[in-house]
C-alpha cells in the first residue's frame, strides 16, 4: 500500500477517534450535546426545511437568520432521520469535514513546500490534532466545512488544474457556507494573475473568475433578499450592532487580540516560522504564498474592524487558522533547512522542534477536550434545560422574548421574539436601548422574558422570576444561570 493511501486511512481514523473522545468527554461531564447555542439555530432551520420545505426559524415565518444555507441543507438529512439520528448525522458531518481539512491541507502543503524530506504527513497531523479544529468539527456548526472549502480552493488555485470559471463557481458556492468566503476572490485572483502567460491571458482568467463567482453569489444575495428584504443574512447586521461598543478600542489593539487567538494552541510554536515565511515571500517573490499570507492578514483585519469578538475560542477566526498553520509550518521547516550547521545537528534541531510542536499540540488537544465538554455542559444545563421547562410549563400560544434562541426555539415549540435580532431584525436598531426594547416587548404582548440576568442591566428589573436553572457549569466559569421572568401578568 502506498504511503498516501496509508495517510488516507489513518488520518480519518485519528479524526474519528477525536470526535468520539469529544462525545465521551461531554457525556462524562454532563451529557452529549453541542458547545454553542447557535448549533441549535441551524438545527431548527434544518428541521423546518425538512418538515415544511421552508427556510424559517419559526414555522410559517421565512427568515434569513441562517448564515449558512448550505449547512442547513446538509443538516436537514439528519432531521429526516429523527431522534438520535439528528446527533449522529451532525457528528458524522463534522468528522468528514475534519478529515477533509487534514487530507486537503496535506496536499496543499506538499505543493507549498515540495521538498520537505519528511517521512510523516506533518501538515495532516498538525491540522487533525489542532484543538480549535477538533472543537469546531464537533460543534454542530458550519465552521469545519468552511475550513475544508478554503483549503480546497487554495489547493486548486495553486495547482491551476481547474479553469478560472470553475474556481470562481467554487468560491461562489463557498459563500453559501459562509458569506465571509467572498474574501477568497482576492487571493485566488492574485494567484491567477501571477500565473504565466501574456497580460491578455491573465486578464481573461481574472474576468472568468469574476463571472464564476458572480453566479452563485447573485443567487445567495437574491435568496437573502427574498427572505428578509436585505442582501446579507440578518446575522450580518445584528452581530455588528450588538458589539459596536467594541469599536471604541484602537484598531491596532483589536487586530493584535484577534491575530493572537491562533496562538492559544500549537500555533504559538509556529510564530517564528510564520514570520520567516513573510520575509521569505518577499525575498523569493512567491506570489502564491503571498496571496495566502495576505488573505490571512486581511481576513483577521476585517474581523478586527467590524466584529472584534474573542469569545467562544475565537470561533469567527477558526476558519483562517489552517492557513496560518500551514504557512507557519512551511516557514519553520525552511528555517531548519537553511541553518548553517552540520547535517547531524540540523537533523537534531529539526527533530527537537517537531517533537516539541507535537507535544504542545497533544497537550492543547487534551485541554481542548475538557473545554469542549464544559462548553457542552453549559449549553445543555442552561439553554436546553430551560427550553424543556418552557415546553412543559408554558401555554402553546405564549409569546417569549429570548436572548440565545437556539435551544429554546428547537425544544420549546413556542412563538418568540429574538432579542439578538437574528430572526427578529426589527429590534436591531434599538437592541442595546433597554427602554425602547421594553416598550417594544410591551407592544407585542410578550408573556415571558428568557435570558441570563447579566445580559441586561434594567430589562428584567421588577419582573418576577418563574424559573431559574440550577446548573453548576455556567457559574463555575464566571457566568450566571438562565432565568425565565414573567413579563406580563397572567
Amino acid at each position: 500500500m502506498s504511503s498516501m493511501k496509508k495517510i488516507n486511512l489513518w488520518i480519518p481514523t485519528i479524526a474519528l477517534m477525536e470526535l468520539a473522545a469529544c462525545l465521551l468527554a461531554s457525556q462524562t461531564v454532563y451529557r452529549i450535546g453541542f458547545p454553542l447555542d447557535d448549533a441549535w439555530i441551524h438545527q431548527t432551520y434544518a428541521r423546518n426545511l425538512a418538515l415544511h420545505g421552508e427556510f424559517a426559524f419559526l414555522p410559517g415565518v421565512p427568515s434569513a437568520g441562517s448564515t449558512s444555507p448550505l449547512w442547513t441543507i446538509l443538516l436537514a438529512v439528519g432531521q429526516w432521520l429523527g431522534g438520535a439520528g439528528v446527533y449522529i448525522w451532525t457528528y458524522l458531518l463534522g468528522f468528514a469535514c475534519l478529515a477533509a481539512i487534514a487530507l486537503i491541507g496535506e496536499k496543499l502543503f506538499q505543493v507549498m513546500v515540495p521538498a520537505t524530506h519528511l517521512k510523516i504527513p506533518a501538515a495532516a497531523l498538525l491540522l487533525v490534532t489542532e484543538w480549535h479544529l477538533v472543537w469546531a468539527a464537533a460543534s454542530g456548526m458550519e465552521t469545519a466545512l468552511y475550513c475544508a472549502a478554503i483549503l480546497l480552493i487554495f489547493f486548486l488555485a495553486w495547482k491551476a488544474n481547474l479553469p478560472a470559471f470553475g474556481l470562481g463557481l467554487l468560491v461562489g458556492v463557498a459563500v453559501w457556507i459562509r458569506p465571509d468566503a467572498i474574501t477568497l476572490f482576492g487571493p485566488v485572483g492574485m494567484m491567477l494573475v501571477f500565473q504565466s502567460g501574456s497580460w491578455q491571458q491573465r486578464l481573461r482568467r481574472f474576468v472568468w473568475l469574476a463571472v464564476g463567482v458572480a453566479i452563485p453569489l447573485a443567487g445567495y444575495l437574491a435568496f437573502n433578499y427574498a427572505l428578509s428584504g436585505k442582501l446579507w443574512p440578518t446575522t450580518f447586521y445584528a452581530k455588528q450592532a450588538e458589539y459596536a461598543a467594541l469599536w471604541q478600542t484602537s484598531f491596532s489593539v483589536r487586530y493584535f487580540k484577534m491575530a493572537s487567538l491562533v496562538w492559544v494552541g500549537v500555533g504559538i510554536m509556529l510564530v517564528p516560522g510564520f514570520i520567516f515565511q513573510f520575509w521569505n515571500i518577499l525575498k523569493e517573490r512567491n506570489w502564491k504564498l503571498g496571496a495566502m499570507m495576505l488573505w490571512w492578514l486581511g481576513y483577521t483585519g476585517i474581523y478586527a474592524y467590524r466584529l472584534p469578538v474573542e469569545y467562544q475560542h475565537g470561533r469567527y477566526l477558526i476558519p483562517a487558522m489552517p492557513v496560518y498553520l500551514l504557512l507557519g509550518l512551511g516557514g519553520s521547516l525552511e528555517i531548519y533547512r537553511i541553518m548553517k550547521i552540520n547535517a547531524r545537528w540540523k537533523r537534531l534541531f529539526r527533530f527537537a522542534g517537531i517533537s516539541a510542536t507535537a507535544l504542545v499540540a497533544l497537550a492543547f488537544l487534551v485541554t481542548g477536550l475538557k473545554t469542549y465538554a464544559t462548553d457542552v455542559a453549559i449549553i445543555e444545563s442552561e439553554m436546553v434545560d430551560t427550553a424543556r421547562w418552557l415546553q412543559m410549563n408554558t401555554a402553546p400560544d405564549d409569546l417569549l422574548a429570548v436572548h440565545d434562541i437556539g435551544a429554546v426555539g428547537y425544544f420549546s415549540g413556542r412563538r418568540m421574539i429574538d432579542l439578538a435580532g437574528l430572526v427578529t431584525p426589527e429590534v436591531v436598531p434599538f437592541m442595546r436601548d433597554e427602554t425602547s426594547l421594553a416598550e417594544y416587548l410591551d407592544s407585542k404582548g410578550v408573556d415571558y422574558l428568557v435570558t441570563f440576568p447579566d445580559w441586561y442591566a434594567d430589562l428584567p428589573e421588577g419582573k418576577p422570576i418563574v424559573y431559574q436553572t440550577t446548573g453548576l457549569f455556567s457559574p463555575a466559569q464566571g457566568g450566571t444561570n438562565m432565568t425565565v421572568y414573567r413579563w406580563r401578568a397572567p
